[in-house]
């Protein structure tokens, strides 16, 4: 993946951030939690899921642990910068170094205690901190364990703690442009971030069964209503979900990515959905019509497409000339 590695001479170096840095303070917080209530009556069938560190800014609970840190190094003279799922530091590199956990094959960092269910930030500072010296680094703890790797949907993970982020879903969902045809299937419900390779992971099942996860937080946001995403407006859609990373801003890739999960898990006889593909079908972004197109074969519903058929856009008719290509989705009624 890109974030991080686009410009790998800041990303690794944290005196690119702050000149003279001599210090990294390295905090991690466990996102782990039990799922929230399922939606009430009255919400759409359709639901897509949200990978857990996105239920809830965590991200942000954590900055406000690390300002304390940066505040006490700021009150005694020195500088001190907060670096955290910005790209201006590989934070993986920087907790595995700091003795917080270990590489797991699945490439993510796994925590004693905690497993992978972890988001990480770091302060870098020019303070020469005492016992700053390195620590001693987690003994590996995934042994011969390959699970992550055998559960990938998208076979991303090619080696253990190596992977294709072009197979990744978390990956394609943030990702612009067209979501490709030969993993729509294998993303199933899901809308923003993946973590097929966690649950797999024996280390996060061992750390759930040491004691209860706290409950989630009121404004969790574990499902999304995908009809009612698509049926929004752009604005309303960024109130809802603007936090996400979305690329360049671009909602479309939202609706690019509800569209495949609603190719997935929809009903083609459903009203609600059918009114959710005639608006997609006739969106100005021709990403979104043509991943309505894909959806539309999926359930059904090629008798909605009558008024696309003569779209000229090359997005468009890829998707149209595919159509006997596309296996309709496993249990949809057509209307």
């Amino acid at each position: 993946m890109n974030f991080t590695y686009r410009n790998p001479a800041r990303s690794t170096d944290p005196s690119a951030t702050l000149p003279g840095a001599r210090s990294l303070v390295v905090g991690c917080l466990s996102y782990a939690r039990e799922p929230p209530a399922a939606p009430g009556p009255g919400a759409s069938s359709v639901t897509a899921s949200v990978a857990r560190y996105a239920w809830v800014d965590h991200y942000r609970t954590l900055r406000l642990a690390l300002e304390k840190v940066a505040a006490a190094l700021e009150d005694r003279g020195w500088r001190a910068r907060i670096l955290i799922d910005d790209n201006a530091l590989v934070d993986r590199a920087a907790a595995v170094r700091a003795g917080l956990g270990w590489y797991g094959k699945n490439c993510n960092v796994l925590v004693p205690g905690s497993g992978s269910w972890v988001v990480l930030g770091s302060v870098v500072t020019d303070a020469l901190l005492a016992g700053g010296h390195r620590p001693i680094p987690v003994r590996d703890g995934c042994g011969a364990c390959h699970r992550c790797i055998d559960d990938c949907p998208t076979g991303a993970l090619v080696a253990p703690g190596v992977l294709d982020a072009r197979r990744c879903l978390s990956w394609l969902l943030q990702a612009p442009g067209v979501f490709p045809a030969e993993y729509r299937v294998a993303l199933g419900d899901r809308i923003y971030g993946c973590d097929g390779c966690q649950e797999a992971c024996p280390v996060n099942r061992r750390a759930g069964r040491a004691g209860p996860a706290p409950p989630a937080e009121d404004a969790s946001q574990a499902g999304v209503d995908v009809v009612a995403l698509l049926l929004s407006s752009d604005a309303e859609i960024v109130a809802r979900v603007g936090r996400w990373y979305i690329p360049d801003r671009d909602v479309g890739a939202v609706r690019r990515n509800a569209l495949v999960v609603l190719g997935n898990v929809g009903e083609g006889g459903d009203p609600l959905v059918a009114s959710a593909l005639r608006g997609s079908l006739g969106h100005a972004d021709p990403v979104v019509r043509a991943h309505a197109v894909w959806a539309a074969g999926r359930l059904g519903r090629r008798d909605l497409l009558e008024p696309i058929l003569s779209d000229a856009d090359p997005l468009v008719r890829t998707e149209l000339e595919s159509l006997d290509a596309t296996p309709p989705a496993a249990g949809v009624r057509a209307g």
